[in-house]
């Protein structure tokens, strides 16, 4: 008979099974993942799920970020474990925020996400394909607006246009359409009448919304913040989250936010993520259960702060090891 195929790789599963240590996939056959019954991933959950009537199996539903057994290691086989064995799925349009203690391998998963970092083992697949080199349906925010001093607003917001496909080869002949575009972007988030100003004109708060804009000007499926308020004073902070909320419910990008401001997590996210210290696991998840849109006075409810106190305990135990060994799932 033919050889059992990865349903995730469309390859023989033995063989898959076979790669070395360092390759991608590392169980050996006769436990290779998706054989026969994948006891974990994408497929399992949808067939428990549907067992229990809650979703359909249709194509559709698959999830638009899938992290399966990814591993990562710095520095050769010798080297830092940053992530280890590390399984996850995000939902097309979902919002989700990762905490974990101080280097536990957070930017690294952003990283092997939007394909800056090849993994060590396992697979990343955003939109149905396997993640092999930088993707252009990721826009990415990080802490340090790295706005470009030379260009105005304007031209900082309209970078990516310059170097991602289709809009380069379109920019040339429709930049009028495009500056359109960056103005409605920069107007929803504040900064309407800011267009020429230059970097060095603008306070830290404006600069990171004119970063925000830039991430978003290409229409990216997914949309990936490594700490992005984490230099700015409470009241800036706080206003870029109702800010970028309102943008994300327009919007809709899936988006994964790096942050160590558990209270940032549960205002803006649709789920929270919890890892494990070094080498950085997903060690349980916690479902946010307020409705959109949500108001800044949310924040201050005894059932808010009893969600951040929850996440802060779990953190606490992460850090001292005796999360290691658990993982949770709570819906809400």
């Amino acid at each position: 008979g033919q050889a059992a195929r990865c349903p995730r790789r469309g390859r023989p599963a033995a063989a898959r099974g076979m790669a070395g240590p360092g390759g991608r996939g590392f169980l050996p056959p006769p436990l290779a993942r998706g054989l026969l019954f994948p006891a974990q991933g994408w497929h399992w959950r949808r067939l428990r799920a549907a067992a229990a009537g809650r979703v359909s199996m249709a194509a559709s539903e698959r999830p638009f970020v899938e992290i399966d057994a990814v591993s990562m290691r710095y520095g050769g086989v010798e080297g830092t474990l940053a992530l280890r064995d590390t399984t996850l799925d995000i939902a097309r349009g979902e919002f989700v925020a990762v905490v974990g203690p101080s280097g536990c391998g957070k930017s690294t998963l952003m990283k092997l996400v939007s394909g800056l970092w090849p993994s060590s083992a396992g697979s990343v697949i955003v939109a149905g394909q396997e993640v092999d080199r930088p993707l252009s349906v990721v826009g990415m925010a990080f802490q340090n607006p790295t706005l470009l001093p030379w260009r105005n607003v304007l031209d900082n917001v309209m970078l990516p246009l310059e170097v991602v496909e289709p809009h380069r080869r379109r920019l040339r002949a429709h930049r009028a359409e495009y500056v359109e575009k960056a103005r409605r972007l920069l107007a929803m988030v504040g900064l309407a009448g800011f267009e020429q100003k230059y970097p060095h004109q603008l306070s830290g708060g404006m600069q990171q919304r004119a970063s925000l804009c830039r991430a978003l000007i290409h229409d990216p499926q997914l949309l990936m913040l490594d700490e992005p308020f984490g230099a700015l004073d409470v009241f800036t902070r706080e206003d870029l989250w109702a800010q970028l909320q309102e943008v994300c419910l327009t919007l809709k990008p899936t988006v994964i936010l790096v942050t160590h401001d558990l209270k940032e997590a549960v205002y803006l996210a649709d789920r929270v993520l919890v890892m494990s210290s070094r080498p950085g696991r997903i060690i349980g998840e916690r479902r946010v259960p307020f409705a959109r849109p949500r108001r800044l006075d949310d924040t201050y409810s005894a059932e808010f702060q009893a969600l951040v106190h929850e996440l802060r305990d779990r953190i606490n135990a992460a850090r001292q090891g005796d999360g290691a060994g658990q993982e949770t799932d709570d819906a809400a």
